[in-house]
């Protein structure tokens, strides 16, 4: 850097300067050169540079994800395929009558081929789909939900919080590590309560073990009031027949996972999930279940503030095709990541390595992430670069994020697509 003059520099001076380094519009690297001179006047080019690539770093931009933790919530979740154009599209204008439609009909159609629920609707988030069916159908009254379920999870999204906000009140029953079907079964039958919902919530990112019991969707049925299944991550049939033909069981991490189908199978109302999860489509929450129900929800004033956009309800609609075709695992890359063998993963850590010249094969443990199967792991491969490199590695024109542990960098092929490989050699080269 050249030594500052006497006078800090005029600000479209100091701007255009900035330009060779930083690639942002020049109207923000004049605003960074204004607030530089005005703050450090006599630093004032160190002070802009810095201010410039902080802006820029703070951008939304393509990064590759070598942490191996596949649904990475601080990385978007579920990685997207995506097409654009600057056509228009028809979300709520009916292709048959020429009037206005519904931007929920076809997105229903595909969600109640897929678990056989007789509609639903989808909202911004899955927090927003719990916060639209209690306000929606327990406004006023009485939610019975077990201690042990009574959870937050990230962004400080608690289920206490959420039925204050919605206008329900909660009912804690039985204990946090122990709730029998007799703990809903007393509630329902108090004289002080009005319980119109009972919830199962699925605990997400954390497990109880040991001592433990608590109450299926299929016993909770029994009891007269609609079951509400909060199943999070969004697995739309634990059988996972989209995996036939490229694994040859179910992953054993899936085992404990609550899913959709089976979920109204077992005689729940309404279930609720995440898009961005074990869906592996947009950030989004879908409501599914009874009509009667869903079409209360897609009444009430707060499904007009929740509801998503056009673009989010393409790419949904183009992931539940994908699981109607059964090309979930070419298609949706969260399942493609998943779904490719260790032997692979090794093969390519292996050529990596020999094009770089440095670096060591190991075996690691990826992660499903964003509270989806909280304590499995999945077996993987990458490479291992002494030192940590993390920083490096973010700074690069196209990031990369890896992780580090005991002075060694990490690079968890798992979650790396294989056309991205090309970047890691080329980061890992530079390193030296």
């Amino acid at each position: 850097m050249s030594t500052e003059p006497t006078h800090p520099p005029s600000v479209d001076a100091l701007a255009r300067s900035l330009s060779k380094d930083v690639p942002l519009p020049h109207a923000l690297l004049v605003d960074c050169a204004r607030r530089a001179i005005q703050s450090h006047p006599t630093d004032a080019v160190n002070t802009a540079h810095q201010y410039a690539h902080e802006l820029h770093r703070s951008l939304l931009v393509d990064v590759v994800n070598a942490t191996g933790v596949l649904l990475h919530t601080n990385l978007g979740r579920a990685p997207l395929r995506t097409s654009e154009t600057s056509r228009a599209n028809n979300v709520e204008f009916n292709m048959s009558t020429g009037e206005r439609g519904s931007r929920h009909d076809a997105v229903s159609q595909l969600i109640s081929t897929l678990t056989g629920a007789e509609a639903a609707i989808v909202v911004n988030n899955n927090a927003a789909a719990v916060m639209l069916v209690l306000a929606a159908l327990a406004h006023g009254r009485d939610v019975a939900v077990s201690r042990g379920e009574s959870v937050e999870i990230g962004g400080n999204f608690r289920i206490p919080d959420v039925m204050e906000q919605s206008g329900a009140h909660l009912v804690d029953v039985g204990t946090t590590n122990r709730t029998r079907l007799s703990d809903y079964t007393k509630a329902i039958a108090s004289s002080r309560n009005d319980i119109a919902l009972l919830m199962k919530i699925h605990p997400s990112n954390f497990s109880i073990e040991g001592f433990t019991e608590d109450t299926s969707v299929r016993e909770l049925a029994t009891c007269g009031v609609p079951v509400v299944a909060d199943i999070g991550s969004g697995l739309l049939d634990n059988t996972c027949p989209w995996l036939q033909g490229h694994l040859p069981q179910v992953p054993k991490w899936l085992a404990n996972e609550p899913a959709a189908t089976q979920a109204l199978i077992d005689g729940a109302a309404l279930v609720t999930f995440s898009g961005d999860k074990l869906l592996g489509g947009p950030q989004c929450g879908i409501i599914a279940g009874r009509k009667d129900l869903v079409e209360m929800c897609a009444a009430h004033p707060l499904m007009r503030a929740l509801r998503p956009g056009s673009h989010t309800m393409q790419m949904l609609q183009s992931t539940l095709l994908s699981y109607c075709a059964r090309t979930v695992c070419e298609d949706v890359p969260f399942w493609f990541m998943l779904t490719q063998t260790t032997a692979s993963l090794r093969t390519r850590a292996e050529s990596i390595v020999q094009r770089v010249g440095r670096g060591e094969v190991v075996a690691l443990d990826a992660l499903v992430g964003a509270g989806s199967a909280p304590g499995t792991t999945v077996e993987s491969f990458g490479i291992a670069i002494n030192g940590d490199h993390r920083e490096t590695l973010r700074g690069r024109a196209l990031p990369v994020i890896a992780r580090a542990f005991n002075g060694t960098t990490f690079i968890d092929l798992r979650s790396v697509h294989p056309d991205d490989d090309a970047i890691i050699v080329e980061a890992l080269q530079q390193l030296a």
